[in-house]
């Protein structure tokens, strides 16, 4: 008679290989019958590295689920056995063993899960402020202005990094950072949706750092060494720092200009003292355009 814990063991194996079966067979019509050559590539847009670390969230997150459901049929599997197989003392260690075994594993698998879960909610808010950025960036494109998003650098050392904008036009070449924070509790005298920037440091209704300003200023500085590089022309880079959906109440001026989206546009475009001929700006757009050109079907 065919026992009980072997139809669980067997379902569990059926249904882990029929999911695993659909993600290949996914991937594989994703890559069958394309009707774009191989080599195609397009530019990046806004947010398009949050975007990909958000697809291998969700597959991580998928082997996740299969990891949780699994556990507990493979436990079911091994107390019916027990039942069955196990007698007196051997028995009950061995089931408290395995009980054991599944509320830790359900413990730490919970936890992994409601840590992706909450990375996801974090990516997408920085994906979609992104875009925020990005369209108020648009009206720029009339006036003249070249507009990348998401453009890659890398560093001597530790890991590469992306900028998230980058725009260029006769009055120069900003380097835009977006940060996207979630509203906090404010401390007395502060106000929820308030960024106080006194040219030094960032104040936040819950704290103080410099680390934004300090991103903003190490991309300008290797963008501008990387087009020193290509293009045998030193550029002043200017850092540009944006908060989507916060008030900034500036008390002093800095080496990065910070702003919220409604500001922006009109912040660059106030730079009108051309610094850039139309054969420059027409040749850092083409390498901009190079770099950015990589996303693929």
């Amino acid at each position: 008679m065919l026992q009980p814990w072997i139809v669980l063991v067997a379902y569990a194996a059926l249904f882990v290989g029929f999911v695993g079966v659909l993600v290949f067979w996914r991937l594989f019509l994703r890559r069958n019958r394309r009707p774009f050559p191989d080599t195609l590539k397009l530019l990046r847009g806004p947010g398009e590295s949050q975007r990909r670390r958000l697809e291998a969230l969700e597959e991580r997150t998928i082997t996740q689920l299969l990891m949780l459901f699994s556990l507990p049929v493979a436990c079911g599997a091994a107390l019916w056995w027990m039942t069955l197989h196990l007698d007196g003392d051997l028995q009950i260690i061995a089931l408290a063993a395995t009980l054991s075994l599944l509320v830790v594993g359900l413990f730490f698998l919970a936890r992994f899960l409601v840590a992706r879960m909450q990375e996801s909610a974090n990516r997408y808010l920085g994906y979609f402020g992104e875009r925020v950025v990005a369209e108020a960036l648009e009206p720029l494109k009339s006036r003249g202005w070249r507009v990348f998003h998401d453009l890659p650098g890398e560093a001597e050392t530790g890991p590469t990094f992306n900028i998230d904008h980058v725009v260029v036009g006769p009055a120069g070449v900003f380097a835009i950072e977006t940060k996207t924070r979630r509203k906090g509790r404010a401390r007395n005298g502060f106000a929820a949706h308030e960024i106080i920037f006194d040219g030094n440091v960032l104040a936040y209704p819950w704290g103080e750092d410099r680390h934004g300003l300090e991103q903003s200023r190490q991309q300008a500085a290797w963008l501008e060494d990387w087009l020193a590089l290509k293009l045998g022309i030193q550029t002043v880079v200017t850092p540009v720092l944006v908060f989507p959906g916060w008030t900034i109440i500036r008390r002093g001026t800095g080496s990065v200009t910070v702003v919220n989206p409604k500001e922006l546009a009109a912040a660059i475009d106030a730079t009108v003292t051309p610094v850039l001929t139309p054969s420059q700006v027409d040749l850092i757009a083409r390498q901009l355009e190079t770099r950015c050109r990589d996303v693929e079907y």
